[in-house]
């Protein structure tokens, strides 16, 4: 692998290739951020990732972390995006190795648009594979100061479908059911839904149990496509 500080000048040569000012502050206002973009979109991005794969091979777990975190240094946030975006497609070094890496990424990251690929993809793909070291992670960050690793713990088996620990999901939720903040609330509502889609009925008798816990924003995320009784849609 070429030196990290190789791949990150690699990333900004191409990424300044294709700039765009105009839509460059679109997305930094869009994004409610400072931090400067080049205005590079999701499909270019991509033309990007796949150029810097074929010029940089990984081989190892080290050359992983070393990658992942280069372009996360970078100045833009498509550098940051472009790190997460390896992390996720380098699908055989995605393991509970790398939990403090993604962390990392998290705590920093602090926004939605960076948080919730960590969450679903990487974080929740360790859960899937390795629970046994990974859930004690997940039960800590439930209860962390931090908002966005609370999220996490929520967020992170959204992709989990028929392997849904529904317990464990279940509790999660429950007990940030009472958390004021919006992005808490926010990701109870769109993990409830999502795990809605494998089991409507465990999820319709989990909301008519717990309609009063709930906050109303999460209750009615997690009911969207629910067929409720008329006495579960109402809280107390």
């Amino acid at each position: 692998m070429a030196r990290p500080i190789d791949l990150l000048s690699l990333a900004d040569e191409e990424l300044s290739a294709l700039a765009d000012a105009d839509r460059a502050r679109q997305m930094a206002a869009y994004m409610k951020t400072h931090m400067a973009f080049y205005g590079v979109q999701a499909p270019a991005r991509r033309k990007v990732l796949r150029s810097l794969r074929a010029q940089v091979p990984i081989s190892t777990s080290g050359d992983y972390a070393a990658a992942v975190a280069t372009l996360w240094d970078g100045d833009h946030r498509e550098t940051k995006y472009l790190a997460i975006d390896l992390a996720i497609a380098e699908r055989r070094f995605i393991a509970s190795e790398h939990l403090p890496l993604y962390r990392r990424l998290i705590v920093e990251g602090a926004w939605w648009d960076l948080v919730d690929p960590v969450a679903t993809h990487l974080v929740g793909t360790v859960l899937l594979n390795d629970p046994h070291h990974t859930e004690p992670v997940i039960a800590s960050w439930a209860f962390d100061d931090d908002v966005w690793l609370r999220r996490t713990a929520i967020l992170c088996r959204l992709r989990h479908k028929d392997r849904t620990d529904a317990g464990r999901l279940f509790s999660q939720c429950l007990a940030r059911a009472g958390d004021d903040e919006f992005f808490i609330r926010k990701a109870i509502g769109w993990a409830l839904r999502e795990y809605a889609k494998t089991d409507p009925e465990a999820v319709g008798r989990f909301l008519i149990a717990h309609r009063g816990d709930l906050s109303p924003l999460s209750f009615r995320e997690a009911s969207k496509h629910l067929d409720l009784p008329d006495e579960g849609r109402t809280r107390r």
